[in-house]
């Protein structure tokens, strides 16, 4: 197993004067100490769970670029770009941007948006939940056109592109890996099946998890793809062992996990110091994950 760092609260003491180094520094000790993955949330208003719009949030894409060049192994990605935050042909140019600059470490996060607080104060469309997801899927559709020899239209529902081109192409071929983040039954596993590289569901015990993998297996049965192919990623979240305050049962409690075939466990650093917690975690717990 492996782990991804998600980097998803900015409210840390001397914020306005230290979140810059203290994010570039999280990152880098990420990086160096061995960790698959480094993510950022995409929204413009911090969650309310933390805060709310009165605490920091950084702009995703411009944040992962800009570590794109602080960092120089760990796969870069959104946890979960927003479907209704970018135009999907202005998105696929801006995460090949990502790849091309990165050396090839940029991932395609993505999810249907929920946030509705923060598109109706910024003035963004908040569409149904069913045309948000309609909105997805045409998304996935664009980009992995764009991301092929196919430089002809796309005419959707919702979308409609004269032409596709994407020059330069991303570095990783046949294109960066989609991650398609979230846990519903009837239509976000679906996508999966149909469209992404990896899931990504949130921790809620083996026997719901595995539950959610059956469900992911049987969409992959109905639409003729391999379930094996589908890498599956799970958010750690709130709860549970601290593989920092207690190594032992959280490395025990991640066994469960990869006996279901989760590969990758994405963690938050939950304290005022991330560079610290994510030191100790590349340090004493990623060794033994990998073991699992």
């Amino acid at each position: 197993m492996r782990i991804g760092i998600h980097y998803a609260n900015f409210t840390h003491p001397d914020w306005n004067s230290r979140l810059a180094s203290r994010l570039t520094e999280t990152a880098r000790v990420a990086d160096q100490g061995g960790a698959a993955m480094f993510t950022v949330m995409d929204h413009y208003f911090q969650m309310e769970p933390l805060g709310g719009p009165p605490e920091p949030m950084l702009e995703g894409y411009t944040t992962l670029g800009y570590l794109a060049g602080v960092t120089s192994d760990v796969r870069l990605s959104l946890l979960v770009t927003g479907t209704t935050y970018r135009h999907p042909g202005l998105l696929a140019k801006i995460v090949t941007t990502l790849d091309v600059l990165s050396g090839g470490r940029a991932m395609l996060g993505i999810g249907a948006a929920w946030y509705d607080r923060e598109h109706l104060g910024l003035g963004v469309p908040f569409p149904s939940t069913s045309e948000r997801f309609e909105r997805l899927e045409e998304t996935l559709q664009i980009v992995k056109q764009m991301w092929s020899d196919d430089n002809g239209a796309y005419d959707g529902e919702h979308y409609q592109l004269a032409e596709t081109f994407c020059v330069p192409p991303p570095v990783q071929q046949p294109h960066p890996p989609i991650l398609i983040g979230g846990g519903g039954e009837r239509k976000t596993l679906r996508l999966v099946a149909q469209y992404a590289d990896l899931c990504n569901i949130f921790r809620e015990g083996t026997e719901e998890t595995g539950r959610k993998l059956d469900v992911l297996r049987r969409h992959c049965d109905d639409v003729g793809r391999d379930y094996d192919e589908i890498q599956k990623t799970m958010v750690n979240g709130i709860g549970g062992a601290d593989p920092v305050a207690d190594p032992d049962a959280f490395v025990a409690e991640m066994a469960g996990y990869a006996a279901l075939g989760i590969e990758l466990v994405t963690l938050m650093p939950p304290t005022d110091d991330p560079v610290g917690w994510t030191t100790a975690v590349c340090e004493g717990v990623l060794p033994r994950l990998a073991e699992l």
